[in-house]
Formats: structure tokens, C-alpha cells, sequence
């Protein structure tokens, strides 16, 4: 590695996602190269890590981009997170999905192919990739073995680029999907439901806000901690061998479980006639339940979550209810 130093490339940087794993990697001593999609200033987070991280402003709507600067940074490690995360925008933006979430990815795969790390040897690459491609094959808990059927736009595109994962393993390269259920932690933007949750939930108990207004409530997912999540990533990325593997912690709850944990956070006991249901937040082919098995993750490189699900949602609320009691 140039100067005995690994260096890695994450795209999505400013994401919830990126900004822990930019962290992760920053404490280890790894030189983070981090990109972003528009200038501005920095999380306060990412501000903290300094010189041990160097970000990029690109368009990663346009292919070539990131291929450049794969070329240019030499990267040992590529840790894809740039994407369209949220299923219901996929419906309203379904050209801008596929780009980020499926074109994007066959860029980097090309690009790594042909490039060299700076260490001298292949670069590696981690393609985030979703329990979305899983929701439509019928099966609960979903492993490496579930077949592919995703049933929206967002799980068509990450099926695409789970694929091409595949199909360059299988020609050499070393490239990986991290099939990831979802993660959580009070960096998550309030677009996503649970942030939604945890937000009004804090805004009702200070006297803010006077319902909280969801869709389907009886969906039901396999919620884990966002930092534990970016460890299995990097466990899953220094594997001695590419493996597809779930991230997940073997434990669905329903929506409806989520918003009784976080009244009972903010100490809220009477909220039933608090909580509306809207057909217009409904989304369309909404998975019943995605529950991923992690025996793998588990058995090839000893990962395991460390939060409960109370603790997650617990977590999101504290630091909700800090955001409205500061001064």
C-alpha cells in the first residue's frame, strides 16, 4: 500500500451510512477518500476527521465520474453507498434510481477491473446492496440463497447491480454485496419512516407536534444499528474470499412495534389517537416482511449486532428529544 497506508474509496460519504464507515476507517488509520454529489459544508462528523479524509465533489449521475476517479485515487477498497435509498422516491424518480443505483455500480465495477490499488494488487469493491431485491420471492428469513425477485423500482435497480457483482466475481474480480436489511441511527434523514417516527414521537412529547400521520403499519422489517452495520461491510470487503452475505439481525418488528418503542422512549403511555394512518403514504407492492438470516456473516467473520431493536429505536429518540430540548 502507498506508504504502508490502505486507502479506500466511499462514495455516499454524507450519507448516514458513509459518514460512520468514513469514521471507522479514518480511527484505523485508512486514508478516506469520500464522495459526495453536491459542495457545501460538511457534517460536523465528517469536519472532525481532517486530513484523514479527502472528499470529492462529483456528479455521480454521469458514469464516467466516478470511473476517473477511481483511476485517480487507486484505491484498495471501494465502498459503493452512493445511491437513491428510499423505495418510495424510486417510483417518483425511477430514471434517476436506475443511474445511481444500477448504472453507477457497473461503472465502478468496470473501472476497478482495470485499475490498480495502491497497494499493487486488485481493487477491491463492496457493492451496497438491499433486502429490497429479496421482496418479492415469498420467503421468510431470506439468506444468500434467496432468489432474486425484487417487485419496485429501487429493488429492480439493486438486483441489476447485484448481478454484476456476481457476474465480475465470477471473472476474477474481487467484488462483494453486502445484501443489507435496514439500519438505523439519529443520522437518518426524517424522509425514511423511522426518523419520521422518532421525530414526531419527540415533537408530541415536548408538546410540538399533535399526531403522527404513516402509511402501512403492520410492515414489518429486520431493523439493525447503523455502525454495526458499516463493520460488517468492512469484515465482509477483508473476507480472505468475495462472499455475497446478509447483513441483518435475524428479528423483524412491525411499524406499528417501532412507534409503541418510541412513545414508551419519550415516556408517552397514552398514544393510540395520536397515531393516523394515510392510503397516500402507502407505498405500492410493499414487502410483508423482510427478515434476513446472518448465520453467514456470523460464521465466516464472527459479526454480530450489538444494539437491540429497543435500544436502536431508543437511541434515535434521546437524540430527538436532545435536538429539541437545546438551547
Amino acid at each position: 500500500m502507498s506508504g504502508n497506508r490502505r486507502t479506500a474509496l466511499v462514495t455516499g460519504v454524507t450519507g448516514q451510512d458513509g459518514g460512520y464507515l468514513a469514521e471507522l476507517l479514518a480511527a484505523e488509520g485508512t486514508l478516506v477518500h469520500g464522495v459526495r454529489r453536491s459542495s457545501g459544508p460538511l457534517p460536523p462528523h465528517l469536519e472532525a476527521l481532517g486530513d484523514r479524509l479527502v472528499v470529492h465533489t462529483a456528479d455521480l449521475l454521469d458514469p464516467k465520474a466516478a470511473a476517473t476517479l477511481i483511476r485517480e485515487v487507486r484505491p484498495d477498497e471501494v465502498y459503493n453507498l452512493a445511491a437513491e435509498s428510499s423505495v418510495a422516491r424510486s417510483w417518483e424518480e425511477p430514471v434517476e434510481t436506475a443511474l445511481l443505483d444500477a448504472v453507477l455500480p457497473a461503472a465502478i465495477l468496470h473501472a476497478a477491473a482495470s485499475t490498480t490499488g495502491s497497494s499493487g494488487g486488485q481493487v477491491r469493491v463492496l457493492q451496497a446492496s438491499s433486502a429490497e431485491v429479496f421482496a418479492g420471492a415469498g420467503i421468510t428469513p431470506q439468506d444468500e440463497s434467496t432468489p432474486v425477485v425484487p417487485v419496485t423500482p429501487y429493488g429492480a435497480a439493486k438486483a441489476y447491480a447485484h448481478h454484476l457483482v456476481q457476474l465480475h466475481r465470477a471473472g476474477g474480480a474481487f467484488a462483494v454485496n453486502a445484501v443489507l436489511y435496514p439500519h438505523e441511527s439519529p443520522r437518518r434523514p426524517t424522509r425514511f419512516v423511522t426518523r419520521k417516527i422518532t421525530s414526531t414521537v419527540a415533537a408530541i412529547a415536548r408538546g410540538r407536534a399533535d399526531e403522527l400521520v404513516l402509511g402501512n403499519t403492520a410492515a414489518r422489517r429486520d431493523w439493525g444499528w447503523a455502525p454495526d452495520t458499516v463493520r460488517a461491510m468492512v469484515a465482509a470487503l477483508r473476507h480472505t474470499e468475495p462472499l455475497d452475505v446478509v447483513v441483518a439481525t435475524g428479528t423483524s418488528h412491525s411499524v406499528d412495534d417501532f412507534v409503541a418503542a418510541a412513545f414508551a422512549r419519550a415516556g408517552v403511555t397514552e398514544w393510540r389517537h395520536l397515531v393516523r394512518t394515510d392510503p397516500a403514504f402507502v407505498r405500492p407492492n410493499d414487502a410483508a416482511d423482510l427478515v434476513g438470516d446472518p448465520t453467514l456473516a456470523r460464521e465466516a467473520f464472527g459479526w454480530a449486532p450489538t444494539r437491540a431493536f429497543a435500544d436502536v429505536v431508543g437511541a434515535m429518540v434521546d437524540a430527538d428529544l436532545a435536538l429539541l430540548d437545546a438551547p
